[in-house]
């Protein structure tokens, strides 16, 4: 992913209206990310716990999303795993996101859900950067590479329903 600007960010969401991204937090880390390992940026609002963004490359154009959710209260052996990356967490680590859809039907209180690494990290824990509570990932007979192509494709249906 190539590194993106505060204003590419704000002006990428597809399912809220210019004056909300306005407003919204945007990371003020943007310059230390690492970009190289990235297959979207997300972040949860720090002043808005139960809101997330994610933002990503798609035929090269930047699409963002603003999410909501609700933090899951599991047991420590309760085991989730992210739609997206296929990364099992226990207590918490995934969560049910929903946006709300573009245009009129997110108007009229429609949104699309996906169950997504709470801490929107699913790049970093793919490649082996982030590790769980409980360790790393399981190992899979794909190549990295193929994982991506997996993980962004979910990604990418995730988004075509919006």
């Amino acid at each position: 992913m190539r590194a993106l600007t505060e204003q590419d960010i704000r002006t990428s969401f597809i399912n809220c209206s210019k004056g909300e991204a306005k407003r919204l937090a945007v990371p003020r880390d943007l310059d230390e990310r690492p970009y190289g390992d990235l297959d979207f940026l997300g972040w949860r609002d720090p002043g808005a716990p139960d809101r997330s963004y994610l933002v990503t490359e798609r035929q090269d154009r930047l699409v963002g999303v603003a999410m909501r959710f609700q933090p899951a209260r599991r047991g420590f052996f309760h085991r989730s795993m992210c739609s997206l990356c296929l990364t099992t967490h226990p207590r918490g680590g995934v969560s049910l996101m929903t946006a709300r859809k573009a245009g009129a039907a997110g108007r009229e209180g429609n949104s699309v859900g996906a169950y997504i690494c709470t801490d929107l990290a699913c790049s970093l824990y793919l490649r082996g950067l982030k590790e769980t509570e409980t360790g790393p990932r399981f190992e899979e007979s794909l190549t990295l590479e193929e994982q991506i192509d997996r993980t962004r494709g979910n990604l990418f249906a995730f988004l075509d329903k919006l």
